[in-house]
Protein backbone atom coordinates (compact mmCIF):
# COMPACT_ATOMS: atom_id res chain seq x y z
CA UNK A 1 0.00 0.00 0.00
CA UNK A 2 1.38 3.42 -0.95
CA UNK A 3 1.08 6.11 1.70
CA UNK A 4 1.52 9.77 0.77
CA UNK A 5 4.00 11.96 2.63
CA UNK A 6 1.07 13.86 4.12
CA UNK A 7 -0.36 10.63 5.53
CA UNK A 8 3.04 9.60 6.85
CA UNK A 9 3.46 12.94 8.59
CA UNK A 10 0.19 12.21 10.34
CA UNK A 11 2.08 9.44 12.17
CA UNK A 12 4.26 11.91 14.05
CA UNK A 13 3.66 14.28 16.92
CA UNK A 14 5.67 17.22 18.17
CA UNK A 15 6.66 18.70 21.49
CA UNK A 16 7.32 22.28 20.46
CA UNK A 17 10.03 24.20 22.28
CA UNK A 18 9.86 27.99 22.47
CA UNK A 19 13.61 27.98 21.75
CA UNK A 20 14.18 27.60 18.00
CA UNK A 21 16.46 24.73 17.01
CA UNK A 22 16.81 26.06 13.47
CA UNK A 23 17.88 29.62 12.84
CA UNK A 24 17.86 31.16 9.37
CA UNK A 25 19.62 34.38 8.41
CA UNK A 26 16.93 35.45 5.96
CA UNK A 27 18.75 38.71 5.18
CA UNK A 28 20.87 36.74 2.68
CA UNK A 29 17.89 34.94 1.13
CA UNK A 30 17.10 37.94 -1.05
CA UNK A 31 20.42 37.37 -2.84
CA UNK A 32 19.51 33.77 -3.65
CA UNK A 33 17.98 33.25 -7.09
CA UNK A 34 17.44 29.49 -6.75
CA UNK A 35 15.38 29.53 -3.53
CA UNK A 36 16.07 25.79 -3.14
CA UNK A 37 14.75 25.92 0.42
CA UNK A 38 11.24 26.03 -1.04
CA UNK A 39 11.83 22.52 -2.43
CA UNK A 40 14.22 20.56 -0.21
CA UNK A 41 12.29 20.51 3.06
CA UNK A 42 9.93 17.51 3.12
CA UNK A 43 7.60 19.28 5.56
CA UNK A 44 7.69 22.59 3.71
CA UNK A 45 8.98 24.66 6.64
CA UNK A 46 10.27 27.31 4.20
CA UNK A 47 7.73 29.44 2.37
CA UNK A 48 7.78 32.54 0.20
CA UNK A 49 5.57 35.35 1.47
CA UNK A 50 5.48 38.75 -0.21
CA UNK A 51 8.71 37.89 -2.00
CA UNK A 52 10.57 37.02 1.21
CA UNK A 53 11.59 33.64 2.64
CA UNK A 54 9.80 32.76 5.85
CA UNK A 55 10.92 29.87 8.04
CA UNK A 56 8.85 28.01 10.60
CA UNK A 57 10.65 25.43 12.78
CA UNK A 58 7.47 23.95 14.22
CA UNK A 59 6.67 20.71 12.43
CA UNK A 60 10.31 19.99 11.56
CA UNK A 61 11.05 16.26 11.32
CA UNK A 62 14.73 16.88 12.12
CA UNK A 63 16.12 15.40 8.90
CA UNK A 64 18.83 18.09 8.70
CA UNK A 65 18.48 18.57 4.94
CA UNK A 66 18.26 22.35 5.34
CA UNK A 67 21.71 22.51 6.91
CA UNK A 68 23.36 21.02 3.85
CA UNK A 69 21.07 22.01 0.98
CA UNK A 70 21.07 25.79 1.34
CA UNK A 71 23.52 27.15 -1.25
CA UNK A 72 24.09 30.32 0.81
CA UNK A 73 24.73 28.41 4.05
CA UNK A 74 22.33 30.60 6.02
CA UNK A 75 20.67 27.75 7.93
CA UNK A 76 21.94 26.95 11.43
CA UNK A 77 20.38 23.55 12.19
CA UNK A 78 20.69 21.90 15.60
CA UNK A 79 18.61 19.17 17.13
CA UNK A 80 16.04 20.37 19.67
CA UNK A 81 16.78 20.30 23.37
CA UNK A 82 16.01 17.06 25.20
CA UNK A 83 12.31 16.37 25.55
CA UNK A 84 11.40 18.51 22.55
CA UNK A 85 11.01 17.91 18.84
CA UNK A 86 9.44 15.16 16.78
CA UNK A 87 8.06 11.90 18.15
CA UNK A 88 7.48 9.11 15.68
CA UNK A 89 4.49 6.81 16.18
CA UNK A 90 4.42 3.28 14.86
CA UNK A 91 1.51 1.01 14.02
Amino acid sequence: MNISIEERLGLVSFEIDNEKHIKVDTSLCSECDEKTCLYFCPTKRFTLENGKIKHDYEGCIECGTCKFACPKGVVDFNYPRGGYGVYYKYG
